[in-house]
């Protein structure tokens, strides 16, 4: 391959935005494979993946069973596709974008989720237009780490200034069910945020690419 054909090397003279999908993998996966250059295997990654967001949704373990990638390229692989999703997340988190639907809260935190082997509970403030102005995890645990009580939650609102808020929590197991505990917690919830008059918008269960609103499901 010429010199200037070579993905680094081009990057170099004519800049990230002018490399393929493939040529981008290839200068993260640095090496080819015996009898096959690294674009090539760049190539068939994607292409067994159909696109490059298949293929960036793929897990540490999945990417090490595909022929010519080990341990270092697939670490190298999930560092670089979380870096793009963090920067993703925190570009929709902060662009000012107005919450309207649980689908929309659901559509930002999956991503953060989605690989958590650990619950969290997170308290999402909401200015009086419904956007975003922070949020805060204030519980992690290995379980019932949804449990939490009113006045850890209503500080964390009242210290942002806080109109509305949302609750969030993901179950690893991968069932986005609430359980009976969920549910009186939440209602519990409901009732401290009448008495400092801080709506709950939604409480909404991440379990993988999956969700639970307790709005939509009229538990609130």
């Amino acid at each position: 391959m010429p010199l200037d054909d070579r993905p680094r090397e081009k990057l170099h003279l004519r800049g990230a935005h002018n490399l393929s999908d493939a040529e981008l993998i290839a200068i993260l996966l640095r090496t080819g494979t015996k009898g096959r250059s690294v674009v090539e295997v760049s190539r068939e990654l994607i292409s067994k993946h159909s696109n490059i967001s298949t293929l960036a949704a793929q897990s540490v373990e999945s990417l090490k069973k595909i022929s010519g990638i080990g341990n270092d390229k697939a670490a190298t692989l999930a560092a670089a596709f979380e870096i793009s999703r963090r920067i993703d997340f925190q570009d929709k988190l902060y662009s000012n974008r107005k919450i309207t639907s649980p689908s929309d809260v659901a559509e930002m935190f999956i991503p953060m989720f989605r690989d958590k082997m650990k619950e969290e509970f997170v308290v999402v403030s909401l200015n009086s237009a419904n956007k975003i102005i922070k949020f805060d995890i204030i519980s992690t645990g290995n379980l019932n780490s949804s449990i939490v009580h009113p006045r850890e939650v209503f500080k964390v609102a009242i210290d942002n200034l806080s109109a509305n808020i949302i609750l969030i929590h993901n179950h690893p197991s991968g069932n986005p069910e609430p359980s009976n505990e969920d549910i009186a917690i939440t209602r519990k919830l409901v009732e401290a945020g009448q008495i400092f008059d801080i709506k709950i918008f939604d409480h909404i269960i991440l379990a993988g690419n999956s969700y639970t609103s307790f709005v939509e499901r009229k538990l609130i």
